[in-house]
């Protein structure tokens, strides 16, 4: 049964067309990874996945539910460029992700300082247990997208939205943070959607991946006809299926870019 249902998307700026044509059914607690050459839609979808904007013609449903009109609890999201509360510490960031999941909202004695406790562990999970109790300004770069990460996965939202997560970290804290993913994807069924320029990644972490391309090209007015989804790969034979799928398409690597 599809949980987030996609029917006949279409999103324009003017008369810059970005997305058209977009039909997806995804169910409940799948991965799906979506690559794509730059400037074909990615982020737009997920940006109309979040409600942060609303297409121009079409309509996106989570759960059966009317079209949302902007963002809302069920939907997190983590972007390139990483977004925490850089008034707060390490700490009451992964504990304020928390306290949005649940009502009445903030902790308070007994339940904040336990509360505190689950974010140290969350910490500690993705290597910044060592800074709990210090500011945001004072990570690095790659510190602070972990933290971004961290954050939106304590929220537990139904579905969560990754825009290049983890380009800007270094190979054994993505390593680590795929393994974090992972496990708590598990814990919660959560729906996943995640932009990627990393093949190996997309076909790693993901049930599916999507191939967002142009299929129609003027090239009198490149900006006339927007992309759609050309392939929908199955990437669930436990590893890494990229190299067979590149053998049998060899565009592939050209359209993911």
């Amino acid at each position: 049964m599809s949980f987030v249902t996609v029917r006949d998307v279409w999103q324009r700026y003017g008369d810059r067309s970005i997305i058209e044509r977009v039909n997806l059914d995804v169910a409940e607690g799948e991965f799906v990874s979506i690559v794509g050459a730059s400037g074909c839609g990615k982020s737009t979808f997920l940006r109309l996945l979040l409600a942060d904007e609303r297409p121009t013609r079409g309509e996106i449903r989570i759960d059966g539910g009317e079209p949302a009109r902007e963002p809302g609890r069920e939907r997190g999201v983590v972007f390139q460029r990483y977004s925490v509360f850089r008034h707060m510490t390490v700490r009451d960031n992964i504990v304020a992700a928390e306290s949005f999941a649940r009502f009445p909202g903030r902790f308070f004695g007994p339940a904040l300082r336990a509360a505190r406790a689950r974010a140290d562990d969350t910490l500690a999970r993705i290597g910044l247990a060592h800074v709990a109790g210090q500011y945001p300004a004072t990570l690095s770069g790659g510190m602070q997208q972990r933290l971004a990460i961290g954050q939106a996965l304590t929220a537990r939202p139904r579905v969560l939205l990754l825009d290049e997560p983890f380009g800007a970290l270094d190979t054994g804290t993505r390593l680590a943070m795929h393994d974090f993913l992972t496990e708590l994807r598990a814990e919660t069924n959560m729906t996943v959607f995640m932009v990627t320029h990393d093949l190996e990644e997309g076909f790693k972490l993901g049930d599916r991946v999507l191939v967002f391309d142009k299929v129609r090209w003027d090239p009198h007015s490149p900006e006339a006809f927007g992309a759609t989804i050309t392939y929908d790969f199955d990437a669930r034979d436990g590893g890494i299926p990229f190299q067979r799928q590149l053998e049998r398409y060899p565009g592939l690597a050209a359209q993911a870019g």
